[in-house]
């Protein structure tokens, strides 16, 4: 696989996290997890999203940079390294949950740092119905997570959308799990890799097979 530096993204509850240890197993790859739980806001946030906003979210872009920061130091070509997110789904969520003025003065740091983090050779945007989103995040359990509503995460998936129809910064692979599990079943995710092998410029859409 030429790709050397590949980033999952998605929703949340897409199952991020879980594809890219399945897929470091296979590459042999060194994994580069987001701390999401690092985020003292977090929870905060979700009781009272309008409050917490502007901290959760400025807080977000520092630890996400300062660790993509840090991956750029590294010798990124060595070998394939995974990430389960990258710097443009922080201002997905920040023009989700920012007021205008926050917004304005979220995006003049946004600006000075994006633009010295490291590109992704592929992206692979995980998509499902909000309802999926919904059942997966009630199955994992985290108490963060529970006063999360059905609206806000209905905006957030058809943001994620929106974004990845303009995307076109690094090859884009989009795969509707709704009705896969990488987990459970070993062909769905044979048949991802034999798509990734196939990628080379552009948007490319992965249809598992029946």
């Amino acid at each position: 696989m030429d790709a050397k530096y590949i980033v999952i993204e998605g929703p949340i509850g897409v199952g991020k996290t879980s594809l890219a240890q399945l897929l470091a197993k296979e590459l042999n790859a060194r994994l580069f997890f987001e701390r999401v739980k690092d985020n003292p806001f977090l929870a905060r946030f979700y009781q009272d999203r309008h409050q917490f906003a502007f901290q959760t979210q400025i807080f977000f872009l520092l630890s996400r940079y300062r660790q993509l920061e840090s991956l750029k130091q590294q010798d990124l070509f060595s070998t394939i390294t995974l990430s389960d997110y990258f710097m443009p789904k922080d201002r997905i969520f920040a023009a989700l949950n920012l007021q205008p003025d926050e917004l304005a003065l979220y995006d003049q740091i946004y600006t000075l740092l994006n633009p010295r983090l490291p590109k992704p050779d592929l992206v692979i945007y995980l998509q499902a119905e909000t309802d999926v989103l919904m059942q997966r995040i009630k199955h994992r359990g985290r108490d963060y997570e529970k006063p999360m509503e059905w609206d806000y995460l209905a905006a957030l998936n058809q943001a994620y959308n929106d974004f990845f129809f303009y995307y076109n910064d690094s090859p884009l692979l989009v795969v509707q799990t709704s009705e896969i599990d990488f987990v459970k079943s070993r062909a769905d995710l044979e048949d991802l890799l034999e798509k990734m092998t196939q990628m080379k410029k552009g948007i490319q859409y992965y249809i598992p097979r029946k």
